[in-house]
């Protein structure tokens, strides 16, 4: 066996399939900054309801896109375009962790367990609720 030519072929793929992630991440990223400061200007106060609708919504959508991976003949690298790329450039744990902690500095201590408990718990019916979608 030639384990030149099978390592070629793998580094290919492991290429490809970055590639597709890096593309679908830059997507996602866009997407959430551009739906975060649609919805931030439209609400008032210190919640921020932008990052939460992102983090619920892509949340949902993981679920969904997981769901209809198994489901249906998707290639891998579409996969990981759609899971690990657009839904991880849009989801915004590290955004969500921030805002939680201004929150808690600023004394909003009522804003800070509604945005925590409420992302988590949504998050995760938002994942269930998008693999019940995508059976």
């Amino acid at each position: 066996m030639n384990y030149s030519l099978l390592f070629l072929h793998q580094n290919t793929e492991s290429m490809k399939s970055l590639l597709f992630i890096f593309l679908g991440g830059g997507t996602g990223s866009v997407l959430r900054h551009l739906i975060s400061i649609c919805i931030n200007q439209r609400t008032a106060g210190a919640f921020p309801w932008g990052t939460m609708f992102v983090n619920i919504s892509g949340c949902v959508l993981i679920g969904f896109f997981y769901a209809l991976s198994s489901r249906m003949q998707i290639s891998d690298e579409m996969r990981l375009l759609l899971t690990v790329g657009i839904c991880g450039g849009f989801t915004t744990f590290s955004t969500f962790s921030n805002e939680s902690l201004q929150l808690l500095k600023s004394g909003f201590y009522l804003s800070f367990f509604t945005y925590t408990c409420g992302s988590l718990i949504l998050g995760i019916l938002g994942v269930m609720l998008g693999t019940l979608i995508g059976k």
